[in-house]
């Protein structure tokens, strides 16, 4: 497959802090090392990579409860020996069928109030049990019970405590939350046990469930537990809550609701495929960036100079054109995705990045439709505003030596709505990446899924998985993913030595998060970027905002790369709490 650099120095002079982890039976990464390690122990316990992959997402919603919820979201890509492409699983909810954007207007004018406004369907449970009833081995009571046991307690890291005490004066007002988060009636410090009961209950619910089905057979009794969660009385609670805080979602949108199941959208770069997830998420950037980079030989530029972020960068605005005229629900929105991952669209967007200068903002979306030999809406050009920062995620890849391949990015913070009663999460809030601007593709409409900025995503070659990857990070998601491809592919570093190289990341589109703050021209650049660099993009046109050596707001990538003789070769983002392990 590749070749791999086996010294902490890459080829081209890129050292790293921590080796990448070598393992031939199989590899976890995650955003959080006891995930990682909720994931190991399925491994040896005979799983695959889909059952070490979810009981790692699941043990994500227990652990970063500052920054996914099992009542959240969480997309899901897998591949299996033998598929002729990766599957994706829309693990995104829908906005409340019983509420238009007039509606809502009439209620909140163009804004999007935090809390119970925003709620979606909750999705995340269907997609861990519907891609573990897909194609895992083991059942769900096996899968569960890492994440179980952290709910009796672990110990609270220190970016945790920071979130949980900013959140505090807020969690306060809820009390269902404040019994978990705020005990003794003061927010966690660094070190001490946080005990989540409720959300214990819960997984005992579903695996009591599970148990009393099982004569049905595997796959009939993970489902008779996910159905129990929309359909059964845990949906009735979550339904019961939702009125109560003053949600619209009900429990018909509970029982509508089913995760969808399709294939990736690709791309090639570098002889390599790409696959991502469709427009109902951010995930089509990521070939149509490296479809724009395909033109450019990157190759001939050193690894972290400024002409290659300037190329990086500005391919970056062109393609976040497009994704603020095009992407959005698919079921309900015309997406001209043929076109806009077109390569003779990919030319002619090219031709607009000029190498010796920046484009001041976010240029003006393209005409993919063409390229479909049909014609289409030009798409919404939003305005630029000013706002709060994003809200974040975390993200899981798994690898097996029977080529098995799954890479997820579970989301939704359990601080931004109060816990329901009895059962530990919240009610997906990610009703905060739809618009309340009439016009744009990504529009509240009833039934409608937000454009997700999670975004798994895959590469592969010769029919075999290559390297499942992604990171949280909100709209730096796909910026971060898209340097790493390159510091491997066109630089041939190795995974980790790719994740920990220097970043830089653009605010130069509005953010997919309400109310959608828009920075012309802003670039955030790591303090490790050399001055030189840093003063050579000042001069091309960015306007420089200086972060850490070590920023997590440049994302935070996981990925297992598959190198020769099958060797898997994992990484792990310094940046947050990421560990890769495996054996």
């Amino acid at each position: 497959m590749l070749e791999s650099p086996m010294s902490t120095t890459g080829p081209r002079g890129v050292t790293q802090g921590r080796p990448a982890f070598l393992a031939r039976t199989y590899l976890v990464s995650s955003t959080h090392y006891l995930a990682t390690m909720a994931g190991e122990r399925v491994f040896s316990r005979g799983g695959n990579a889909v059952d070490a992959g979810v009981a790692a997402g699941i043990a994500l919603n227990v652990l970063e409860r500052h920054l996914t919820d099992f009542g959240g979201v969480a997309p899901v890509m897998v591949f299996r020996t033998g598929m002729p492409r990766p599957e994706t699983i829309a693990g995104v909810g829908r906005w409340p069928l019983r509420l238009s954007l007039e509606r809502h207007r009439e209620r909140h004018g163009s804004e999007m109030p935090e809390g119970a406004a925003r709620y979606v369907t909750p999705a995340a449970a269907d997609a861990w049990l519907t891609a573990l009833a897909r194609h895992g081995r083991l059942g769900l009571a096996d899968v569960l019970q890492p994440a179980r046991e952290l709910c009796d307690g672990f110990p609270v890291f220190p970016r945790l405590a920071r979130d949980l005490a900013s959140a505090a004066p807020r969690l306060a007002e809820w009390p269902s939350s404040a019994r978990v988060f705020l005990p003794h009636g003061r927010p966690p410090e660094a070190g001490d046990v946080l005990v989540q009961r409720d959300l214990g209950r819960l997984f005992d619910r579903l695996i009591e469930v599970e148990r009393n089905a099982v004569r049905k057979g595997r796959k009939a009794a993970i489902m008779a537990a996910r159905n129990e969660f929309y359909t059964g009385e845990i949906g009735r609670e979550l339904a019961a809550h939702a009125q109560r805080t003053g949600g619209a979602l009900d429990a018909e949108d509970l029982a509508a609701f089913r995760v969808a199941v399709g294939p990736s959208v690709s791309s090639t770069y570098r002889g390599m495929e790409v696959h991502a997830c469709g427009p109902w998420s951010q995930g089509p950037m990521l070939p149509m960036i490296l479809n724009l980079l395909e033109g450019v030989d990157l190759r001939r530029m050193a690894p972290g100079s400024a002409d290659y972020f300037h190329h990086v960068v500005e391919a970056i605005k062109l393609t976040c054109a497009d994704r603020e005229a095009f992407f959005g629900d698919p079921d309900l929105v015309d997406v001209p995705i043929d076109g806009l991952l077109h390569p003779g669209y990919a030319e002619e967007r090219r031709r607009l990045l000029d190498p010796g200068a920046a484009s001041p903002g976010m240029p003006v979306p393209g005409d993919p439709w063409r390229w479909e030999e049909r014609t289409g809406p030009a798409g919404c050009v939003p305005q630029p505003v000013s706002g709060p920062g994003q809200p974040d995620t975390s993200y899981v890849c798994a690898m097996d030596a029977d080529g098995n391949a799954f890479s997820a990015t579970p989301s939704d913070s359990g601080l931004t709505a109060p816990l329901v009663d009895g059962l530990g999460i919240i009610i997906s809030t990610r009703g905060s990446q739809l618009w309340t601007t009439p016009g744009h593709a990504s529009a509240i409409a009833p039934g409608k899924r937000p454009r997700l900025t999670p975004n798994p995503a895959m590469l592969v070659r010769d029919g075999r998985a290559v390297m499942p990857f992604g990171c949280p990070g909100g709209d730096a998601q796909v910026q971060a993913m898209v340097q790493v491809v390159c510091n491997i592919l066109d630089f041939d570093m190795n995974v980790q030595a790719a994740i920990e190289a220097p970043r830089v990341i653009s605010e130069s589109f509005p953010g997919s998060f309400h109310p959608h703050p828009y920075a012309p021209g802003l670039l955030r650049v790591e303090r490790r970027v050399p001055p030189e660099v840093r003063a050579r993009l000042t001069a091309l046109g960015h306007r420089l905002e200086l972060l850490p050596e070590f920023a997590p707001a440049v994302a935070a990538v996981c990925a297992i790369l598959r190198r020769d003789h099958d060797v898997l070769e994992g990484g792990a983002d310094p940046r947050r709490e990421s560990y890769a392990i495996g054996w």
